[in-house]
This record gives structure tokens, sequence and C-alpha cells, in this order.
């Protein structure tokens, strides 16, 4: 039998704490374990149930997710974190990202979407939907972030041609299997470079990836 994923849930709204254990509830795969309010608790229930991932808000009273995501980040063993927002035009998310968040997703993800999510995350997959993807790079755009683009491209240097492909194409919000396709080489290759750029960049998701291309403001790669 496999064994449950084991979730923490923190979130300031108990009626979305609600809405998401039984939106979650159907799949035999996930376990709830706790629950908590806002980022003070999230460091205590990580600490005593050890769960394999926490959801958590980004905008909570006491400590806010950005705050509890360094925390936790910072335990032994930490468990990933899977943000959960609004996506208000909120520089936090930007630093949730960098601050190695696992996942990012939005409160009204469709429940398939977002359970597939978590089993990803699980597996040790760092993924975002294309969409949250534009719409991190615009919200970076539009703060007037600097794309720092000689650095980034310096860091990308230095990795191997292929890897350089993959990470452009993770730049574009595609899947494993839509690099695979894309590259013609089989998933398992795909995740193999994935872990490689991940090594060499220093980074621990594939949004990290992601901000990093669109840092470098490079074309798209060349197919195969």
């Amino acid at each position: 039998m496999t064994t449950a994923i084991r979730l923490v849930l923190i979130d300031d709204d108990p009626l979305v704490r609600g809405g998401l254990q039984l939106m979650l509830g159907g799949d035999p795969a996930l376990e709830f374990v706790a629950e908590g309010s806002d980022g003070d608790e999230a460091v205590g229930l990580v600490t005593e149930h050890s769960p394999d991932i926490v959801l958590m808000d980004i905008r909570m009273p006491r400590m806010d997710g950005l705050t509890a995501l360094a925390e936790v980040n910072a335990l032994p063993n930490p468990p990933k974190v899977i943000i959960l927002t609004t996506f208000d035009a909120d520089d936090m998310v930007l630093r949730a990202l960098a601050g190695g968040a696992a996942g990012f997703l939005l409160k009204d993800t469709p429940p398939p979407r977002m359970i597939e999510a978590i089993h990803q995350v699980a597996a040790g997959e760092h993924t975002l939907s294309p969409t949250i993807i534009a719409q991190v790079i615009q919200l970076a755009t539009s703060q007037g972030v600097s794309p720092k683009r000689d650095a980034a491209r310096a860091e990308l240097a230095e990795l191997t041609t292929r890897e350089h492909d993959v990470a452009l194409l993770i730049g574009q919000g595609m899947t494993n299997a839509e690099i695979a396709r894309a590259q013609y080489m089989s998933v398992a290759t795909v995740k193999a470079h994935v872990t490689r750029i991940l090594e060499k960049l220093g980074m621990t998701s594939r949004v990290q990836i992601a901000l990093k291309v669109h840092d470098a403001e490079l074309d798209d790669p060349t197919p195969g």
C-alpha cells in the first residue's frame, strides 16, 4: 500500500481551510495531519507532525507566509512548501518563489490540477502552470525589477547546450513531457537535465529557472 502524502494546511480563513480539505479529500493518497491559521503556527505544526508538504497562504496575521517559508526551510529535513494565494500584485510572490517555495497555486485552481500539483511536488518536481509563470514575469517587469541580463546570461552560460535549451523551455512554462517532445528526448532524460540545471545554478525550483531565463532575455532554443 502506497504511503499517503501528509499535508499541513496553513490559512487564516477557516472557510478556505475547510474548502480545501473538502476539495482535496477525495484523493485517498492525501492526508491532512494538521491545520493552522498563521505562519507562527506553521513552524510548530511542521516540527510536531513532520509533514511531506505544507500548503500555506502568503498573507496572514502575526507571521506571514514569506517569513514562515524561511523558518520552515531552516528546519532539519524541511517539507516542501506550496504557496497559496489569490495572486494580488505583490512582490511577496516573487520573494516567495526566490525563497525556495516548491509550488505556487491560486486558491481557485481546479481540484484535479491542485491534486496533480501536490503529487508532482511530493515526487520531487517543482512545477508551475504556464499562466502563473507569465503572471509572475509580468509582475516582475511591471514592478521595475532589474533584469540583470548580463549576470543571468553568465550563469546560464555555465550550462551545457542541451541543459541551456531545457532551461529556455522551462522559461516558456513547458512541462517535462512537453520539453521531451520538443527536444526529442525521454521524460527521464529531461528530469535528469532539470536536476543538473538546479544543481549548477544553486536553485531549488523550476520557477527560479524561469525567472533567470526571463532576466537573461534569451531567444527560444533550437529544436532537437
